[in-house]
């Protein structure tokens, strides 16, 4: 019988992850003494949230990026066996879709894709919501009074939490136009989009997070020229989630959060697949 005195646990499996609970449980014998069993369990699917946008021809990159998502047929149908079989190749750029921003993306001498502690990558996930700021201003930004507003709410954020800033910018994904400001190749100089003010960035490193995500093409938002946030975050080795999606689903504090890049080694980011395990 599961005891009141236990934890979910979220654990490597091979190529998956399981969930698995570990509670006391009363054992006959002297007292005190107590035997601890080891649930494996699958989260029911209304209790995961998928964070991330598929990547296809439509995946939006930064506009300077020259080629996007590219997926090729290897092959794709019956072989000389009798047997169906598909294969495909695919390129594209490290930084566009849902991705990760590595240390090393804007410090130099920080880490690599590869070299970020899983630590930074899984972890209770915090939900800071601006969407009613994005909403009056394209170019909102999550300022220190929003994290200290949040912790009179919902408590303090403790080390190691993973920090997501909600602006549901996410809803217009992936229409150029509307979710950076600009869909002409190349134009750098009239995107609009939220972020995270470099103030906020430092508040965060101070309160040593694990990382930053958010459901905008950057965490600076689009108006930005010298990418301070990025700056602040990377020289903190804090790593960063962008674009990604239904960030809406999570509660502000309780959800967990596994956050895994693919593992490019000396890559300055990548593709990225975050899962959420609600409470």
């Amino acid at each position: 019988m599961r005891s009141s005195r236990g934890r979910w646990f979220v654990v490597s499996v091979g190529v998956g992850l399981a969930v698995i609970w570990i509670g006391a449980c009363g054992a006959s014998g002297s007292a005190g003494s107590a035997a601890v069993t080891r649930q494996w369990k699958t989260p029911p699917p209304d209790k995961l949230v998928d964070l991330s946008h598929p990547f296809d021809a439509d995946t939006v990159y930064w506009p300077t990026a020259t080629e996007g998502f590219q997926l090729k047929t290897v092959h794709h149908g019956p072989t000389e066996g009798g047997y169906f079989y598909a294969a495909n190749t695919f390129c594209a750029p490290e930084h566009g879709g849902t991705h990760l921003d590595a240390p090393i993306h804007f410090a130099e001498g920080k880490e690599s894709t590869d070299q970020i502690p899983l630590t930074r990558l899984i972890g209770p996930a915090l939900v800071i919501d601006i969407s009613d700021k994005a909403r009056a201003d394209p170019d909102a930004l999550l300022e220190v009074a929003d994290i200290e507003a949040f912790e009179r709410a919902h408590g303090a954020i403790e080390p190691q939490s993973l920090v997501l800033v909600r602006t549901d910018w996410s809803a217009s994904w992936p229409k150029r136009r509307e979710y950076m400001g600009s869909d002409v190749p190349g134009d750098v100089e009239h995107l609009h989009f939220p972020g995270v003010s470099p103030e906020a960035a430092r508040a965060l490193v101070a309160r040593r997070i694990g990382a930053v995500g958010i459901d905008t093409a950057s965490i600076d938002h689009g108006p930005s020229r010298d990418f301070q946030t990025h700056r602040v975050l990377m020289e903190a080795s804090t790593p960063a989630f962008e674009n990604l999606n239904a960030l809406a689903r999570l509660p502000a504090r309780g959800a967990f959060v596994v956050a895994l890049p693919m593992d490019i080694r000396s890559g300055s980011g990548g593709p990225l697949r975050v899962v959420a395990f609600l409470p």
